[in-house]
């Protein structure tokens, strides 16, 4: 993702703008800080891993953008508020959040520990509430955008995902609720539902024994998607294109969500 990549949206699309990214040090969410950055947006860089954080920075850096490295843990919301107070000190109130931290492993429901239930709920739902509400003490006076990162376990009913599936059904109602609430203060908050994602973590999960080949004849479109294809549609998101739009979730999944859990199971 490092160096220069084409985009089909104007450059400096995000000038002057700041975003808060939540599980920026890796995957999707180090992609779409990136893809911001060279767009001219300012980055506020969090999760747990500070060394993460600081290479992304240093990448972001290297390119000529402007990013901060805050380690904190979604789930301590004072640790996160802190984050996002350090954050909105340094750039300015936030025109963009992005509640991307997520934790998930295969597991049957029979042999799931609640520590384990409860930890993807915590990472996933609670830390989507807890970034966005951290944020919202910070926002520009009007026109933010707030994107949480969902998945097709969020609509689809998977077995071995009763964790993921519950915390992700969770996110997509809380943007529903929030845009509600939200909206009259000139927030708009969407949702990104990535289908299998190559070369992340949570892609990998599901690639199975033969590298995702079977995972590809299942799905319509017969290949599996890539992080600057996300970045792509979370800068479509935080674009003037979507400016009416708010409360709903964008399947950016191949068509993965109309053929259900199917595709990754043998």
């Amino acid at each position: 993702m490092s160096g220069s990549v084409s985009s089909p949206f104007q450059p400096n699309l995000l000038a002057g703008k700041t975003a808060l990214i939540t599980g920026a040090g890796s995957g999707i969410n180090k992609g779409i800080a990136l893809h911001f950055s060279r767009h001219g947006a300012n980055l506020v860089l969090v999760g747990r891993r500070q060394e993460k954080l600081d290479a992304t920075a240093a990448e972001i850096a290297a390119m000529g953008g402007k990013a901060l490295g805050c380690s904190a843990d979604v789930r301590d919301y004072d640790a996160l508020a802190a984050a996002a107070a350090k954050g909105a000190n340094t750039f300015g109130p936030y025109d963009i959040v992005i509640a991307g931290a997520a934790g998930n492993f295969i597991a049957p429901a029979s042999q799931l520990s609640a520590n384990g239930f409860g930890a993807v709920i915590d990472i996933d739902l609670k830390g989507t509430f807890n970034t966005f509400r951290a944020g919202s003490e910070h926002f520009a006076a009007a026109d933010v955008s707030l994107i949480a990162i969902s998945a097709p376990q969020a609509v689809n009913p998977m077995p071995l995902q009763s964790h993921a599936c519950s915390a992700k059904a969770g996110i997509e109602m809380l943007i529903k609720t929030l845009a509600l609430e939200w909206g009259p203060k000139g927030v708009r908050v969407n949702g990104l539902s990535p289908g299998y994602v190559a070369d992340t973590v949570g892609g990998n999960l599901f690639m199975g024994g033969d590298g995702g080949a079977t995972l590809k004849q299942r799905i319509p479109l017969q290949r599996v998607t890539n992080v600057q294809e996300m970045a792509e549609m979370a800068l479509m998101l935080c674009s003037p294109v979507s400016a009416y739009m708010t409360g709903h979730v964008i399947a950016l999944d191949g068509g993965v969500s109309l053929v259900g859990a199917g595709a990754w199971q043998g």
